[in-house]
């Protein structure tokens, strides 16, 4: 029998791993040089073809020592850059290189984070994220009784599992405002709780005069208010204060989406900061580190101001968390998600804090809502461009015009959406506000100069009509 194939972990796990990772970087460096921007050209036919052809017989009966090369190399040359400036569609983040090298470890030592045997040392690492975190979150938490928080997959479990905590308690209707992230509604069905009730929201945000005449109609009905700070579309924050005003008096219990928004936690602008006023009023709050965190995919987290709610997660299972090794001190991991294996994406977290600290994180914050500013300046300043709104995050919404100043048609401007994204050379994302389409820019990027958003602009009037 032949020896098998070498293993990532153990005293020679490392040597193993050197050579390929050498292969890899190698087969990434040459599939980015390949590409004509941030994305590769030709469209999702020529992509598969590509990859296909790469690939070949994807189980030969003879294995292919240089798959490795071959299929990251076609990876590579077949994605989407989020480091490229101008990959700027969606909240998805170049993650940093030392977020990347951390998930390679965690990739290596594979700790499962359902039991304290699989993941002696990287339990105490999600114990140490988690409650620095949710301390973030609810600073004046008492210490007896700490906030808390659960590694998640990212907004949509956080959301999610907040309105299963919810549900535990009191079996809410759920209020949202119409610019709430499409998890929210679905997490009401998949829970099988009550329809839930859209607030309007023409300004973008959820409006507090309508969410009280809301909660007024349900008549004393359990509900739970989820409030948005950082819409998906633009970036906007609701009324945070008000939003926890209103719950409060009509007793209903608030979940704050702030997924992307969260972010602010940490910026170094008090101004910045102050926009999520009143998020430790919320029962539950989404944040999302693959987003202002700049983390590899996933890294999401659900706060939790009251411990006492995670107590409605308890399973037991004798061959993870018996009860005499629980009371002899073993630590009991079951009740600390829905999943039961599931990878410690705590580690990338906890090495980034630890390695950037507070204030240059702040940094990459305040940079990338700095971005977005001189993005709508130039926009502003373009005869050829229209500007929804000055941004509140890092969100950009822009049409633009023909030569006679009009706007493009719906159609138009979809058109020349596609176009960048068939010719490889731009990734903008698509939006719905005020009635009209528009195009979205998502700077998460904080090395993109002001350069770079001018050549954007230029991209995409050099598509447009004329």
């Amino acid at each position: 029998m032949r020896t098998p194939p070498a293993l990532a972990g153990g005293t020679h796990g490392a040597d193993a791993l050197r050579p390929l990772l050498e292969t890899v970087l190698t087969a990434l460096a040459a599939g980015a040089a390949a590409r004509p921007g941030p994305l590769p050209a030709g469209g999702p036919a020529h992509t598969a073809a590509t990859v296909r052809a790469a690939v070949g017989d994807l189980l030969p009966d003879k294995g292919d020592p240089q798959a490795l090369a071959t299929i990251t190399r076609a990876l590579a040359e077949g994605s989407a850059d989020p480091a490229h400036p101008h990959c700027a569609a969606h909240l998805h983040c170049p993650p940093l290189a030392v977020a990347t090298a951390a998930d390679l470890a965690a990739s290596a030592l594979n700790p499962s984070m359902d039991s304290w045997d699989q993941a002696p040392a990287a339990s105490v690492v999600e114990h140490l994220l988690t409650r620095t975190l949710a301390a973030e979150v609810y600073p004046a938490t008492h210490p007896d009784a700490p906030a808390d928080a659960l590694v998640t997959t990212g907004g949509t479990e956080s959301n999610q599992l907040a309105a299963l905590l919810a549900r535990e308690r009191r079996h809410p209707r759920i209020v949202h405002g119409a610019n709430t992230h499409h998890s929210v509604p679905r997490a009401a069905w998949l829970l099988g709780l009550p329809a839930p009730v859209a607030v309007p929201t023409p300004t973008g945000t959820l409006d507090p005069a309508a969410l009280h005449d809301a909660l007024t109609a349900l008549h004393g009905e359990p509900a739970l208010v989820v409030a948005t700070a950082g819409t998906t579309d633009a970036g906007l924050i609701d009324p945070l204060p008000a939003i926890a005003d209103i719950c409060a008096a009509h007793h209903a219990r608030l979940h704050v989406d702030a997924a992307y928004g969260g972010g602010l936690l940490l910026s170094n602008t008090p101004a910045r900061r102050a926009l999520l006023d009143g998020l430790d009023r919320a029962h539950t709050v989404t944040l999302d580190l693959h987003k202002l965190g700049w983390q590899p995919v996933a890294a999401g987290l659900l706060a939790v101001r009251d411990p006492a709610d995670l107590t409605a997660l308890h399973q037991q299972a004798d061959y993870l968390n018996a009860d005499d090794d629980t009371e002899a001190g073993l630590p009991d991991l079951l009740g600390r998600s829905l999943r039961t294996s599931r990878r410690p994406d705590a580690l990338k977290a906890a090495v980034t804090l630890k390695t950037l600290g507070r204030h240059q994180l702040g940094e990459l914050v305040d940079t990338v809502c700095a971005s977005a500013s001189v993005l709508a300046d130039l926009v502003e300043a373009h005869p050829r461009f229209a500007l929804h709104r000055r941004p509140t995050l890092s969100t950009v919404l822009f049409r633009p015009l023909d030569p006679d100043g009009a706007p493009l048609t719906d159609d138009d401007l979809a058109a020349v959406r596609r176009t960048l994204l068939h010719q490889g050379r731009a990734v903008l994302g698509r939006a719905r506000a005020d009635g009209r389409r528009w195009l979205k820019a998502t700077l998460l990027n904080p090395r993109t100069t002001p350069g770079d958003l001018a050549a954007l602009l230029a991209l995409v009037e050099g598509t447009t009509p004329r």
